[in-house]
């Protein structure tokens, strides 16, 4: 069985959800990899009605300075397309490399988790079986 040796990166899948586009990182992310997502981001806000991005990094054990300014940039792109950015599920140990690297992430927002980020951009994960709508005073 012949595999090639340098077997280009898989893409990182961007799934829609309504008005959102959410994105899932796992593990290590190669610079290709990083930059193609930029790119798929920015294509997909500008082909569909998305106003919001969600990026879960709940899987990325390491964030370096070059992914730290991948997903600054991705934010900035968002924002020049009318979409706002949050960023879901950082570790602490993340945290604590992006303040000692000095990477401020401008123009991310930050939440715990994929559901808190999709609050925030007012987009409500139903909670349970429901008729989608609310009772009123």
């Amino acid at each position: 069985m012949n595999t090639p040796h340098f077997a280009s990166p898989a893409p990182v899948p961007v799934v829609t959800l309504g008005d959102v586009l959410l994105v899932t990182l796992h593990g290590e992310l190669h610079d290709g990899t990083a930059e193609q997502l930029q790119h798929d981001v920015a294509q997909r806000i500008a082909r569909s009605t998305a106003t919001g991005v969600v990026i879960d990094i709940s899987g990325v054990e390491v964030v370096d300075s070059f992914l730290g300014r991948i997903l600054a940039d991705i934010a900035s792109t968002a924002r020049l397309l009318a979409a706002r950015t949050v960023l879901a599920g950082m570790r602490p140990a993340v945290a604590i490399t992006l303040v000692e690297l000095g990477l401020t992430l401008a123009g991310l927002q930050t939440a715990l988790d994929v559901d808190r980020a999709r609050e925030l951009l007012g987009q409500h994960t139903p909670a349970g079986p429901s008729s989608g709508t609310e009772d009123g005073p």
